[in-house]
């Protein structure tokens, strides 16, 4: 077993990269165990490739497949060995769609899943793996999608329910969990960048208009994993049903340089913030303390 675990709980493919690519990359490169467990297949996600739009749900319906074959590549750009669908292959739910739409009715999406259900299946990787850290959303799933949200309430519950003896023979502690953050101050520089250059984000006017754009006080750990900017962006382009070359990520990468992407953004949730720490009083190893 390796000495450092890093567990990370994240909604479809392609998630994991864009939040955590470089994180991933890095703590790989320093030895560190890291399993990825994610807890749809994304069979309701928007197709960017015209020569692949057979797949899209409302045709052959056969997008969690090939979504499949984009998360092995992407994790193969990263070095992680052990990415996981929550639940393996006895136990699998649907990609729910954006929030308020029909599919977020259907019995056998995500987000109507029973929440210790989902849970229990996340505690026997936790019970298997012993995270000492483990990476998920935050209560509002970073901007809203229902299938973050719940792979935010799954991850804290199992979290709770691995630590209670009552609830497992051989409890484990997370010691420290981590929420995905972006702060507003970085994006802000982001979109001028883009701006500069003609290109837009997503349409965004401001980072009023981001959803998932947190108070920079918020942020308490920073990662600074600008030597592994190009891995992040090689799983980014892994996914190419839902990532285009010419799109915002790859803009901004052209505007800021390679390794934009490099620095990753966290909200310590649980545990004891400790030292080193960054001139801001942020820290920057996610392990620091455990």
């Amino acid at each position: 077993m390796y000495e450092k675990r890093l567990l990370l709980v994240h909604a479809h493919p392609d998630d994991e990269s864009i939040n955590n690519g470089a994180t991933m990359a890095k703590y790989v490169a320093a030895g560190v165990g890291v399993t990825l467990i994610t807890c749809t297949r994304g069979e309701e996600g928007e197709v960017l490739l015209p020569g692949l739009s057979h797949l899209a749900s409302d045709k052959e319906d056969a997008l969690g497949d090939h979504r499949i074959t984009e998360l092995a590549a992407a994790m193969n750009e990263l070095g992680v060995t052990d990415h996981r669908f929550l639940g393996g292959s006895t136990r699998s739910w649907r990609d729910s769609g954006m929030m308020g739409m029909p599919q977020n009715e259907n019995a056998n999406t995500f987000w109507q899943a029973n929440l210790d259900e989902a849970a229990l299946e996340l505690v026997k990787v936790i019970l298997e793996v012993k995270p000492q850290v483990m990476i998920t959303y935050d209560d509002f799933g970073g901007y809203g999608h229902p299938d973050h949200i719940q792979a935010h309430r799954v991850a804290m519950r199992a979290a709770e329910l691995a630590a209670d003896p009552s609830v497992v023979e051989h409890p484990w502690q997370v010691s420290k969990i981590y929420w995905n953050t972006m702060p507003k101050s970085v994006l802000a520089a982001a979109m001028a960048a883009m701006k500069a250059t003609g290109s837009d984000f997503f349409g965004m006017e401001s980072v009023d208009d981001a959803p998932f754009a947190k108070p920079d006080e918020l942020v308490t750990a920073v990662i600074g994993a600008t030597d592994f900017g190009d891995q992040k962006m090689a799983a980014l382009a892994a996914h190419a049903t839902q990532i285009t070359m010419d799109g915002p990520f790859f803009a901004l990468s052209n505007a800021l340089g390679q390794n934009v992407w490099g620095t990753e953004y966290y909200t310590l949730a649980r545990g004891e913030k400790s030292g080193p720490f960054d001139l801001e009083g942020r820290e920057i190893d996610l392990f620091a303390g455990v």
